[in-house]
């Protein structure tokens, strides 16, 4: 099986990297690294920036306080469950401390978190095998998610847990839900541009000379490289390729990250970047106004309409599944839910829990025919950035 080959050039990759000390392109692509989005405080200022993971050398700690100007989450009222859990999460403890703090007061849970890279964590996971302390999965991204499940790693989950999230969010074998998802997005400057601008298909900007030297992306960030596996998997590796030679003929500027992109388009720069949608949001957020950009979704089912997910899956060796799934039904709940609207600017996963007004809804954009699973093959996607140069 393909898979079992890239499972063991995924495993020698993060222990070189380790050893190393260096990041490492495929660390980011699992999501890990990739960015994320941070809790902003609550005077507008930015908070800090994900922590550098280091998930195979660090010991698991229960999650600090939350912080100051954190967001509040009232506890969901589910009565004591009692019990451990053991977490290892690819969402950062500065994102998701927070949250767990608040699983614990509503749980009577004593929830023990080993954060770190999500690649890095996955790989853990398959090394220590049934050996494993691992309860529950907490992944930045879907990938990291279809490639445990595809190893058998995951319990199959309750249907009313799975039946709260749309099936676009979740494993088609039930055996992962998304927690909260993050879109795909063409930023634009909007004293420049306006919508009408922008290309019918993400596909259409390759060869387009209105767009030389005036667009951005960023090739070595876990979100892009998750798109162009998407990419891949919907239109086939010719396709994904002639899409990263056009742009890139056309003099795209590489940028280290999405928060840079919208940066550069704010201060026109660049005229547009392909980044996910919350980055626009928090520099809003941040600076208390509507700054000189707005972000195009796609809705028609074109690649370029992609909404990834953070999710969760169950681990099959753990021994503690009923608190593991008492905590999966606190995430989706409306309190948890209403953390990621309000403080990352992630779309909740929920009815009945709004995202941030500032975004599309989620109901009116179409995403591809996409099991979100199959977004588990990072290496081939490496290959091929770095087939074209951009690795």
């Amino acid at each position: 099986m393909q898979f079992q080959v890239n499972r063991r050039v995924f495993l020698r990759a993060v222990t070189a990297a380790l050893v190393a000390g260096t990041t490492f392109p495929l660390l980011q692509a699992c999501g890990g690294r990739a960015e994320s989005p941070t809790p902003t405080a609550a005077s507008g200022t930015e908070a800090s920036p994900e922590p550098t993971a280091t998930a195979v050398t660090t010991p698991m700690t229960h999650a600090p306080p939350s912080p100051t100007g954190a967001a509040t989450v009232t506890p969901v009222a589910r009565g004591t469950v009692g019990g451990s859990l053991t977490v290892y999460s690819g969402r950062s403890e500065s994102l998701i401390g927070p949250l767990m703090d608040q699983a614990r007061s509503a749980l009577g849970i004593d929830v023990r978190v080993r954060y770190g890279d999500t690649a890095e964590l996955a790989a853990a996971i398959l090394e220590e095998g049934g050996r494993s302390p691992a309860d529950l999965f907490f992944a930045q991204d879907a990938g990291a998610l279809g490639a445990l499940a595809r190893e058998g790693r995951f319990i199959e989950l309750d249907t009313e847990i799975l039946e709260r999230v749309e099936p676009r969010f979740r494993s088609p074998q039930g055996l992962w839900v998304g927690i909260s998802g993050r879109a795909r997005t063409v930023v634009y400057n909007t004293d420049q541009l306006t919508e009408s601008d922008i290309p019918a298909s993400i596909l259409d900007f390759p060869g387009d000379e209105r767009w030389r030297a005036k667009l951005g992306w960023a090739p070595t960030n876990g979100s892009f490289q998750a798109f162009v596996t998407a990419l891949r998997v919907l239109r086939g590796g010719d396709a994904a390729r002639s899409w990263l030679i056009g742009l890139k003929e056309l003099g795209t500027r590489a940028y280290e990250n999405n928060t840079a992109i919208v940066r550069a388009t704010i201060a026109g720069e660049i005229l547009a970047g392909f980044v996910n949608h919350y980055y626009l949001v928090r520099e809003e957020s941040q600076a208390g106004r509507d700054l000189p950009a707005a972000n195009y979704f796609y809705r028609n089912g074109d690649p370029g309409a992609l909404i990834n997910v953070a999710g969760v899956g169950i681990l099959a060796s753990g021994r503690n599944q009923e608190p593991a799934k008492a905590l999966v039904d606190y995430l989706l709940a409306p309190e948890a839910q209403q953390f990621f609207a309000e403080r990352t600017f992630e779309y909740p996963l929920i009815d009945g829990v709004p995202a941030s007004p500032k975004l599309l809804p989620l109901e009116e954009i179409q995403t591809p025919n996409i099991d979100l699973s199959d977004l588990d093959d990072l290496q081939g996607t490496l290959a091929l950035l770095q087939e074209v140069g951009l690795l």
